[in-house]
């Protein structure tokens, strides 16, 4: 078929370089960006008195009907054309004829793309906040059901210091917090529009780049032309947000795969999100879990790609760029599937809260609070930390924990002790005493969960404004 190009040429693209030069396979998926950025721009053309009236109407009812069926299943985007701009194009042109062709004026396929691209992204954006939104969700109600659920902390994957599961689950809602701030953050910054850069030089017919601005939803026009049509940066940021989205969710995976272990039974995953073995009937893993897992270095393979593609760019625009989208297109899938399928896991798992309890009096997570019972007895804190090494030693003899020996044992020890340490080193002492900020005390918790519950329906309340706009 004819090329958009191929006024210069005198023979056909040879067949191998026609299917290796073309994006349609995975660009398709923006048909719906091309066609309203197209709208936008025609709409502008006939503002601006380049298009007549006539021919203006004639292109946003032709674009408009290719939308419907391609939206129907109408019409089906065919991989006879190059990529979907000249999809979009020739069909139009068979539908309404010359006044088609006119649809091109003012602007190039690399602005076309660029432009494109970022409303795609922009699109995608929202959605992976919204898919965060819904974590968070259920992290902040889980965290409400479980203020006084006591659990082991740990530092070195070895029992710390008694914190409660809300406390924990706490620090996962802060990584999704910033995760959402930072898609919020990489909006906004590339919220330009690129439309009316051309090639690279823009062009000599009079455009009003604002009000293409203004019709698409972008804060303004781009200040330069080369920059506008080479630039990724906006998603070399945004992928390296889903990175740390990734890496988020993986760490949280790897510790929902140890609770999760028969060895510690935390937690019981659901049978929706679990599946069995083959050969041994009692298993039932935690494979969705490990997917998420797995799948967080496909991420990370994307943003390493993007960053060797776009190191040795001279400007302007150049055909290695056409790489961006399938990596891109396929980090933003596998984000957004794994924070849906992770939300769904954690909202239906169950927490085994008695064996955490017990978990957490098991591993000498109060021999911290033993010692800080010393020192406030005036006991200086080094003596404190030998004397209570030296209990614990005594303790593993004897297969107990310290809140199990006799007051007569701690005061072989030291004669400071009284009978109120067995008080002082209670699982929920430990841990309601712990009232600083950040501190998993049930008073700082629940001025935590306060606090991230007002961030939500911020969140909600700004996601509605920009809904009405």
């Amino acid at each position: 078929m004819a090329q958009l190009w191929g006024g210069r040429f005198t023979k056909e693209t040879d067949q191998l370089v026609y299917e290796f030069n073309a994006s349609i396979g995975f660009d398709q998926r923006m048909y719906q960006q091309d066609i309203q950025g197209s709208m936008a721009h025609v709409k502008m053309l006939a503002k601006q008195g380049i298009l007549s009236r006539e021919e203006y109407e004639q292109i946003q009812e032709g674009l408009e009907s290719i939308l419907r069926d391609v939206q129907s299943g109408a019409l089906s985007i065919s991989p006879e054309y190059e990529d979907i701009h000249s999809f979009v194009e020739a069909v139009l042109i068979e539908r309404i004829g010359d006044a088609g062709k006119k649809l091109h004026t003012g602007r190039s396929r690399n602005d076309q793309v660029a432009l494109d691209m970022k409303l795609y992204t922009r699109d995608m954006i929202d959605v992976l906040k919204g898919n965060l939104y819904d974590l968070l969700q259920v992290l902040l109600s889980i965290m409400k059901q479980h203020v006084d659920t006591v659990m082991p902390g740990f530092t070195h994957l070895q029992k710390a210091q008694p914190i409660t599961l809300a406390h924990h689950l706490g620090a996962y809602f802060e990584m999704f917090r910033r995760d959402y701030g930072r898609l919020v953050d990489i909006r906004r910054r590339m919220n330009e529009c690129p439309l009316g850069s051309g090639a690279l030089a823009g062009t000599t017919y009079p455009l009003d780049r604002e009000y293409v601005a203004q019709q698409l939803g972008f804060d303004r026009a781009t200040n330069n032309s080369m920059d506008s049509v080479a630039d990724r940066d906006y998603l070399i940021e945004l992928l390296s947000a889903l990175c740390t989205v990734m890496m988020h969710l993986s760490r949280f995976s790897e510790e929902i795969i140890i609770w999760n272990t028969n060895e510690y039974h935390f937690v019981e995953i659901d049978d929706a999100y679990s599946t069995g073995s083959s050969i041994m009937p009692q298993k039932k893993n935690p494979d969705i879990a490990e997917l998420v897992r797995g799948k967080t270095g496909r991420v990370y393979g994307a943003l390493f790609s993007l960053l060797t593609v776009m190191k040795g760019l001279p400007l302007a625009y150049n055909k290695d760029m056409q790489e961006d989208k399938e990596l891109v297109f396929d980090a933003m899938d596998t984000v957004r599937e794994c924070l849906v399928l992770f939300t769904g896991m954690l909202r239906t798992m169950q927490f085994h809260t008695d064996v955490m309890e017990r978990s957490a009096m098991g591993g000498f997570t109060n021999a911290t609070d033993a010692a800080d019972y010393l020192v406030n007895k005036g006991v200086p804190f080094r003596d404190a930390h030998s004397i209570i090494g030296t209990l614990v030693l005594t303790c593993l003899e004897k297969r107990c924990a310290l809140d199990d020996l006799t007051i007569d044992e701690y005061k072989a020890v030291s004669p400071v002790f009284e009978s109120d340490v067995y008080e002082a080193i209670r699982m929920d002492t430990c841990v309601n005493k712990r009232l600083t900020r950040g501190a998993p005390g049930s008073e700082a918790m629940r001025a935590a969960i306060e606090e991230n519950e007002a961030f939500l329906n911020r969140v909600q309340s700004e996601d509605m404004q920009s809904d009405k706009k």
